[in-house]
């Protein structure tokens, strides 16, 4: 049992998560856990599983080789500035678009959400972000790409990654609302993508959780989101964050810059 479980525990892996979240999600909608359990729980719950079956497989040494890619911080700046701006800027070139097409004052696009402000909220979505880093990118990502290259390996992740929102976003609690689920596929899909874009380049899980941490912020800053700027908004910031995405990925992936994913 252990070899089986070892010889495919990337995709044991990627099975169980989203059918361990619908479980976790019905046990909230059934009113047997709290909300503040319910909030931070399901980050911990995705990240204690993997825990589960690496320590399972592969004992203290796997462990520790999933957060390895945290403690690398010396990459180039740029991949630093990138990982910093690139959400917020397709955000902004969102608004800009939309600007010129329903000739609305941009300024009052461009119009931040001042309660997120908060250092609190700011320290949560750090964590969320850290722990999704660790499961989906310095895990997920990286197993995949010693069978798979960067993009499908990306794709495969942004997949799961969606199926394992599903239940959260239907349950709507704790979420953004509205999200339809063909968008918020493709916009998954482009995360990850991007993610795999960033850690290819730099094998730094910092410059991923950077990545993330921003796109979080932009979409709670900047009304892009369905509940803020509307539906057809979200549609054209997630299409056009998976194009730019597909751009970077098709430079890295030409065989004169083509990169490792595993390290």
């Amino acid at each position: 049992m252990k070899a089986f479980i070892k010889k495919y525990e990337i995709w044991i892996f990627l099975v169980l998560a989203p059918i361990v979240n619908v479980l976790f999600v019905y046990v909230r909608a059934e009113g047997h856990m709290n909300s503040f359990s319910y909030n931070h729980g399901r980050f911990g719950v995705l990240l204690l599983l993997l825990v589960l079956i690496v320590k399972f497989t592969r004992g203290n040494e796997g462990i520790k080789d999933m957060f390895r890619p945290m403690l690398k911080w010396k990459v180039h700046p740029k991949w630093y500035l990138l990982s910093l701006i690139f959400a917020f800027t397709i955000a902004s070139l969102t608004l800009i678009l939309k600007n010129i097409y329903h000739g609305v004052e941009f300024s009052s696009l461009l119009n931040f959400d001042v309660t997120i402000k908060s250092l609190n909220m700011t320290f949560i979505v750090l964590i969320w972000a850290f722990m999704g880093e660790v499961v989906w990118v310095s895990y997920c990502i990286r197993q995949l790409s010693k069978i798979t290259n960067p993009f499908y390996a990306s794709q495969i992740v942004g997949v799961v990654w969606t199926l394992w929102w599903m239940p959260i976003v239907l349950h709507g609690e704790a979420v953004i609302p509205d999200f339809p689920f063909w968008f918020l596929l493709v916009g998954m899909m482009g995360t990850a993508g991007m993610c795999a874009v960033v850690y290819g380049h730099t094998k730094s899980g910092i410059a991923v959780w950077l990545l993330q941490f921003m796109l979080n912020m932009s979409l709670l800053m900047l009304a892009v989101s369905p509940r803020r700027g509307g539906i057809p908004t979200y549609a054209t910031f997630v299409i056009l964050y998976y194009l730019v995405m597909l751009g970077f990925m098709y430079f890295m992936l030409k065989p004169k810059n083509k990169v490792s994913m595993v390290k």
